[in-house]
């Protein structure tokens, strides 16, 4: 157990962090993701105020749709936190920020901390449906950011196709008070626990980005290479102004994903080498335990393409690498 965003949470449980993540890929794992925030935003003039406020358009989606978004510094459109939002009615929203940030996207869009009352389980991989079903099956017929209602031993819950792995999967929204019972069902029904060691793992084979690493003060979503996540055609977020300048001078560093020659992990904060001068640095790195090989993603230089050899400044030596598209790992593949 380690302390994480003021939260204790389970780093791995007893078969180990390569074994859960190698779980994951291939049948799968359950998470305890009660850490994540949840502000409840409801009642008239909800929609107008989050579409005020965070980048990304919820226009594009509906009531029964999830959507993933982030709020943006006012100065600078830098990320403050990256966001899930859950359309659950017409006028009922949970957002769902980092486990640090709840406070800072409570104070920008109002509503409600409901974090305290409920639990959310997530199941991920390839069986993780067949898993859910056993269990609840109106929650496994939750569509791929999809967002549901469904009943358990006569509690209310929520389920919503969404996930942080890049495999499939369905995150449960339950009361705290059936929270145990409901993470035991799922095990019983075949999921195995798996822990934040994994969850980092997967996430970077995935290629999706970690507030305060990806993303954070001075990182843009077009630094990060999220551009879609803006929506530029709305009259106003937080942040447009920024996004619009930066997008007209263009960027100067871009994320790109990295892969070495060997099985040595790269690690965050490592100089990227090009013939010799810094051309960026490491923001995540690893051990995948599916490419058995080291990687990263990196902030570097926009003119660095894919295909790039590069090096990587270790301890004494410098590891040999290639700049490579994300992401590392698509869905599905350990399990084939």
């Amino acid at each position: 157990m380690v302390g994480f965003g003021g939260w204790e949470m389970p780093l791995s449980y007893p078969h180990g962090t390569l074994a859960e993540h190698m779980v994951c890929r291939k049948e799968a794992a359950a998470f305890d993701v009660s850490h994540l925030g949840t502000v409840r935003v409801e009642g008239p003039g909800s929609f107008e105020r989050l579409q005020g406020a965070l980048c990304n358009d919820l226009g594009r989606v509906a009531p029964g749709r999830a959507q993933y978004t982030q709020l943006l510094d006012e100065g600078d459109g830098s990320v403050v936190d990256d966001i899930i939002v859950w359309w659950v009615d017409e006028q009922a929203f949970d957002v769902m920020p980092n486990a640090s940030n709840t406070d800072a996207v409570l104070a920008a869009i109002g509503g409600q901390d409901t974090t305290d009352t409920r639990a959310v389980i997530a199941i991920q991989g390839p069986l993780a449906r067949s898993v859910v079903e056993r269990v609840c099956p109106e929650a496994a017929a939750v569509r791929r950011f999809g967002v549901a209602r469904f009943m358990w031993q006569g509690s209310p819950c929520l389920a919503a196709g969404t996930g942080y792995t890049g495999e499939d999967g369905v995150e449960c929204a339950v009361p705290a008070s059936v929270a145990g019972e409901f993470w035991e069902a799922m095990l019983d029904a075949g999921a195995q626990p798996a822990g934040l060691g994994a969850r980092d793992t997967l996430r970077l084979e995935a290629g999706l980005p970690l507030h305060g690493h990806e993303l954070g003060p001075g990182i843009s979503p077009l630094q990060a290479g999220l551009g879609w996540v803006v929506g530029w055609d709305k009259p106003a977020f937080r942040g447009k102004e920024a996004l619009i300048a930066e997008r007209a001078r263009g960027v100067t560093r871009i994320l790109r994903g990295l892969v070495a020659q060997g099985r040595q992990p790269l690690r965050a904060e490592q100089e990227v080498l090009l013939d010799g001068r810094e051309a960026g640095r490491i923001t995540s790195g690893n051990y995948s335990p599916v490419l058995g090989r080291g990687i990263a993603l990196a902030l570097l230089d926009p003119a660095i393409g894919t295909g790039t050899s590069v090096s990587v400044a270790g301890r004494g030596r410098e590891i040999a690498a290639k700049v490579t598209a994300l992401p590392f790992v698509k869905a599905g593949t350990a399990a084939s």
